[in-house]
């Protein structure tokens, strides 16, 4: 009986120790949550006027190498983004699902497929199952920078423009996941190449120019090569926002996970004290019976001695 209570003590005090390193990560995830959701709503202004600026363009161009599709897409891009680090409930695992369900749509489709990953723990997931990598970049998931989008939208961009003969792609997909609140993340994927403009709401565009009319651009020194210098950062900028979202999707994640998991842990200290009371109960319930047992085997020699 006391190696068993030892034994139950032992493991009140690992959970309640292991409860304190997760009420620790949940605090900092719930902390880190709010610096995503500031860096987006920082980036929110640039990211609704290019829009708007490329919605303008891409209404006098029709014709750059951004905007038009092929006729016979052969190759696709799919650039996935998970996290670095786990201990996010399934943060990375719904992002993989859905890269591997757009993977088979696309080879249905009889088109090639090419990853690019974001974050150690996909870049592990395809290399443990010999999948190839065409490209990856990991440290950055928890803290994208605006620069970590420009490196990756640059090398998407150029692979879009390159020839498919000599190694180009016809489609260019994100695989992310989009934060619409701190109880619900949504996988999903998006086409970023060619381009699909998509224009505000309209109850955003009023609450910025109220009732007045769009405004007219004249561009200079033409429409065609402002939209050579636009589009790159557009699509940048899609990129960045995927990455923010991702991070605070991804704390979201961590933060609801090590609540569980703190909830358990208390959980189970009390199931466990509950066991070590029980077993200390028992523990004493024989003792005394051994005390009354031997007090009445005394009584009986000193009766028999008598």
């Amino acid at each position: 009986m006391g190696a068993q209570l030892r034994v139950y003590r032992r493991r009140i005090r690992s959970t309640k120790s292991m409860a304190k390193i997760t009420r620790a990560m949940e605090l900092i995830a719930t902390t880190r949550i709010t610096k995503a959701q500031r860096a987006a709503e920082a980036a929110g202004p640039y990211a609704r006027e290019i829009t708007r600026a490329v919605s303008a363009l891409a209404s006098r161009v029709s014709d750059h190498p951004l905007l038009t599709e092929s006729e016979n897409p052969t190759r696709a891009a799919v650039l996935v983004i998970t996290s670095d680090k786990g201990l996010a409930g399934a943060f990375s695992a719904n992002v993989l699902k859905e890269a591997d369900s757009l993977t088979q749509l696309l080879r249905e489709q009889g088109k090639e497929v090419l990853t690019y990953m974001v974050g150690r723990k996909g870049a592990a997931f395809y290399k443990f199952r010999d999948r190839p990598i065409e490209e990856q970049w990991e440290g950055f998931t928890e803290r994208p920078t605006y620069a970590h989008a420009r490196e990756i939208g640059s090398a998407l961009i150029e692979k879009f423009l390159a020839d498919t003969s000599e190694g180009g792609v016809d489609e260019i997909h994100v695989v992310s996941t989009e934060f619409v609140s701190m109880l619900t993340q949504r996988a999903g994927a998006v086409r970023a190449l060619p381009l699909e403009v998509e224009e505000s709401e309209e109850s955003e565009l009023e609450a910025a120019h109220g009732s007045d009319p769009l405004p007219l651009y004249e561009f200079e020194p033409s429409a065609e090569e402002a939209l050579d210098a636009l589009l790159p950062q557009y699509v940048t900028n899609r990129i960045y926002f995927a990455l923010l979202d991702a991070s605070a999707s991804q704390q979201a994640s961590r933060r609801a996970a090590m609540k569980a998991a703190t909830d358990n842990a208390e959980d189970l200290v009390k199931n466990l004290g509950r066991l070590a009371n029980q077993a200390r109960q028992a523990e004493i319930t024989n003792e005394l019976s051994e005390i009354v047992g031997g007090a009445d085997a005394l009584s009986a020699a000193s009766a028999g001695s008598e």
